[in-house]
């Protein structure tokens, strides 16, 4: 398993009985997460006064409930600076446990000694945008949410990247890979974190299962020849670690040299002193 184990700002405090409490800076959360099938007794305090909660709602959806958050605030990864906002579906805007993979893409493209052209699809709030572009990298952020995108930008201002090489693209990912394609234009890492399921700007629906392996196809045609890494993320319970890395064998290293791996995701949980799941991820590095 790959762990998040360097944040300061962030840390998951207990896990019990389908929820996690965290703490994001200076306020404490507690909100669901479908990996905690295990009912440990709820000690630590902050079960008990933690700043809001997410609760599910039997008909769907769910809601923040005991909200004493601000709107939003700013927690640090190093030098990387996130705006924190929760939103009306669980959400903060930032996923920590990608710290992980922020790590290692960013030493190989500072170890690069070459410019790096970097596209970060499905992007969401540019946490691998940030962190690419500060390691030195060209940036093609795209995000189908103009949100999501405004987000970004901000997050890249926090963390002192205004002027850096980012461009901004509010797009359907796939339409925009193939309109790359068409105009021939390549990139020498890629970084993908898909949603589960989705729907297009036409209606059309985007299930990871059935979708991921003609996009990792797809998007195999804006690598440049002389790739650095390719990264594809997904927190879609039936889609293991390996089935990922067999797609990206099959559709990346057939015709390049290279390797691949793929792990879990974690973070390390105070209380228990274990990692609590979070995902899993597939690296190939080429050459």
């Amino acid at each position: 398993m790959w762990i998040a184990d360097k944040w300061t700002d962030y840390k998951v405090i207990d896990t019990s009985s389908g929820e996690k409490l965290e703490s994001w800076g200076s306020y404490s959360l507690i909100r669901p997460d479908p990996q905690v099938i295990w009912k440990t007794e709820k000690k630590h305090k902050l079960w008990r006064t933690a700043d809001a909660s997410y609760r599910r709602s039997h008909s769907g959806g769910g809601a923040w409930s005991e909200n004493r958050l601000p709107e939003s605030w700013v927690i640090s990864y190093g030098s990387l600076r996130f705006l924190i906002k929760p939103m009306g579906f669980k959400h903060t805007g930032l996923f920590p446990e990608q710290a992980a993979n922020w790590d290692w893409f960013s030493e190989l493209i500072r170890r690069a000694g070459r410019p790096i052209k970097v596209l970060n699809l499905f992007a969401y709030t540019g946490g691998a945008t940030v962190a690419a572009a500060a390691a030195g990298a060209a940036v093609c952020h795209v995000d189908a949410s103009k949100g999501m995108v405004a987000q970004a930008k901000e997050n890249a201002r926090l963390s002192g990247l205004s002027d850096a090489p980012i461009r901004y693209i509010v797009d359907d990912c796939k339409k925009f890979v193939e309109r790359e394609i068409r105009r021939g234009n390549k990139y020498d890492a890629i970084i993908m974190d898909p949603p589960s399921y989705g729907r297009g700007p036409t209606g059309e629906v985007w299930k990871i299962e059935e979708n991921i392996d003609d996009l990792v196809s797809l998007v195999s045609g804006v690598l440049s020849d002389e790739p650095l890494f390719f990264l594809l993320n997904s927190y879609t319970t039936g889609l293991s670690a390996s089935t990922m890395r067999y797609i990206a064998e099959t559709r990346l290293l057939s015709a390049r040299r290279g390797k691949s791996v793929a792990d879990e995701l974690g973070l390390p949980v105070q209380e228990s002193g274990l990692a609590l799941p979070c995902g899993s991820s597939v690296r190939v590095t080429f050459g």
